[in-house]
Parts: structure tokens; C-alpha cells; sequence
């Protein structure tokens, strides 16, 4: 699954190199996007490349090899600079002001519970998570305590240290406060999901990662907003 923003880095490096079989240049990819910094292209071409889309060539300067496309993507025509910059966002919402969902099926057991899946959150590139109401999945009841709950499955490897792997589901209690240490659904700048540990130290907050591959990501108090905070994990095997 891919962000809106990731999708169209990913459909404009391919174009550029079918055009002259040259990557752009961060600036570039900069002012397609209509981004302000190239940190956040970093962003971008860091989870694309986690998510097999793309490859850095070595020894090479802004080499970028296309690895695959979006099954979705429309291979006749990429929207060109101005039309990326002002795509519209689909935001997540976790703040609870939803429509009902449908009717989730029966648990089936007295031990289980059934919660709704709400898509794929990123344990190391944030991404947007998008809300699936059709979805649902049935949990053991000792997960789960007094209080609204839902789940997500894992993507990424950035919390492999505490035990979360690719692809487990984690069950989240929705609340805004988590105390300093827990690991939470954030979202950052009111546009980007990711599961973290949180850490509050004066009026800075912490993102950090349980994996040295990942930075610790800082930030102002008013551009974190906790969306829920751990508290079961699910694996197949």
C-alpha cells in the first residue's frame, strides 16, 4: 500500500526515466511534489525503496532504479509537476467523528471479540492509514479492556526490538494521552499515521524507533497527536 505522495514520487522518477533514462534530482522531485524541504522527499524515497519499488544504484550520484509499478498505476500518462503539487490528500481520521460502520460478524466465541481492521500502518516510514470499514477481525477478549479498540496491521521493520515484526496485527486502544514510554498510533502534521514509541521530554515529543537502522524523529507538542496506544499483538506463523 502505498501513500498518495509515495504513489506519485514513484509514477514521476519512472517517467523521468523513461523520458531520458536520468533520475531527477531531489530539487526536482521537490518542486513536483510541491513539497517546502527536501527532507521529506528523503522520506519518501527511503519508503519507497523499504517497499521493493525502487533501488539505489551504488557509486552512482541520485541513480534510482525502477523496480516496480503500482498494479493501479494508468502506464499511458503521468500528471505533470503542477498537477502533482496540487492533488488532493486522503487524510486519515481516527479521531472517532465517523459514520457508523456496518454490523461486524459474530465472534462466534465468548473468548473472542471482533474489532474492525483498519488497513496497514508503517513501523518505520510513516504512511497514511486509511480507515476500512468492511473489515474486521477476531481478537481473544484478555487483549482487551474497558474502552473502544481496533486493529492494524504492521508494516515495516522499525519495531522489530519491541517484538513487532512485518505483518503481525496490533490491537490498539483508542485514546489521546499515552503515558512516556508507550508505543502509540501517532499522527504527525495532522497527515502521517505511524506506530511509535512516544517520549515527552519539556515540549518536545519523541517518535522513536525500536530498530538503529531508523532515526528518532522529534517534533512540538502541537504537531503529534496520539490516536490510540498498544496493547496486544496477533502473529501467524
Amino acid at each position: 500500500m502505498l501513500t498518495r505522495k509515495q504513489r506519485e514520487l514513484l509514477l514521476f522518477i519512472n517517467r523521468r526515466l523513461s523520458d531520458n533514462g536520468v533520475s531527477p534530482s531531489f530539487d526536482e522531485m521537490k518542486e513536483a511534489l510541491g513539497l517546502r524541504s527536501k527532507s521529506g522527499i528523503h522520506r519518501l524515497v527511503t519508503a519507497l525503496e523499504e517497499r521493493g519499488f525502487i533501488r539505489r544504484l551504488a557509486h552512482r550520484a541520485r541513480a534510482l532504479e525502477v523496480l516496480k509499478l503500482p498494479e493501479s498505476a494508468a502506464p499511458a500518462h503521468v500528471p505533470s509537476a503542477p498537477t502533482l503539487a496540487h492533488s488532493s490528500i486522503i487524510r486519515p481520521d481516527f479521531t472517532g467523528r465517523k459514520a457508523p460502520p456496518p454490523a461486524p460478524p459474530p465472534s462466534g466465541s465468548e473468548d473472542t471479540q471482533t474489532l474492525p481492521l483498519y488497513g496497514r500502518i508503517a513501523a518505520g516510514t510513516p504512511i497514511e492509514a486509511l480507515r476500512d470499514q468492511s473489515s474486521f477481525i477476531p481478537v481473544p477478549a484478555f487483549l482487551l479492556d474497558k474502552g473502544e479498540h481496533y486493529a492494524l496491521e504492521v508494516s515495516g521493520d522499525s519495531m522489530i526490538g519491541a517484538g513487532i515484526h512485518d505483518g503481525d496485527t496490533v490491537v490498539i486502544e483508542r485514546t489521546d494521552n499515552a503515558e512516556n514510554g508507550a508505543i502509540v498510533v501517532a499522527l504527525v502534521d495532522n497527515e502521517e499515521v505511524t506506530l511509535k514509541r512516544l517520549r515527552r521530554k519539556g515540549n518536545s515529543v519523541a517518535l522513536e524507533s525500536a530498530n538503529v537502522a531508523f532515526e528518532t524523529r522529534i517534533f512540538g507538542p502541537d504537531r503529534v497527536q496520539v490516536q490510540g496506544r498498544l496493547v496486544g499483538l496477533m502473529r501467524k506463523y
